[in-house]
């Protein structure tokens, strides 16, 4: 008999691949629009509420530019710093998924690795 997992130890598995297949992430959370915190697997102690609290306000903000500039739906986008760079990509219309990474990150291998983890959160959200 095989045990049906909730969507909280989906969501949970989902990040901790993302974790396991780029060890060099120093973060990654998912939320729900709203700027609740759902999964979180971040490495240093964050305040999982306040990253998806922003995570979700940044998502907003990103949708409302493309929308006023017509450049169709957003997919994702990213906030860069000396240390490292947050990467957010839309799960969906329910959810976020927050990706902090350290600076000199491989972005193909991330957009890959995120954007596939980003489908599968919208698809058990």
């Amino acid at each position: 008999m095989t045990a049906t997992l909730s969507k909280q130890d989906r969501l949970n598995a989902t990040l901790t691949n993302l974790r396991t297949s780029m060890p060099e992430l120093r973060g990654a959370l998912v939320a729900t629009v709203d700027g609740l915190p759902i999964a979180q697997a971040m490495s240093d102690g964050t305040d999982a509420n306040r990253v998806a609290a922003m995570a979700a306000t940044a998502l907003g903000l990103g949708k409302r530019i493309n929308d006023t500039l017509g450049s169709g739906s957003l997919t994702d986008m990213s906030v860069s710093g000396a240390q490292g760079q947050v990467y957010i990509y839309a799960a969906g219309n329910k959810g976020v998924l927050a990706v902090v990474t350290p600076s000199g990150m491989n972005l193909g291998l991330l957009h890959m690795e995120a954007r596939d983890t980003a489908e599968n959160v919208a698809n058990i959200l």
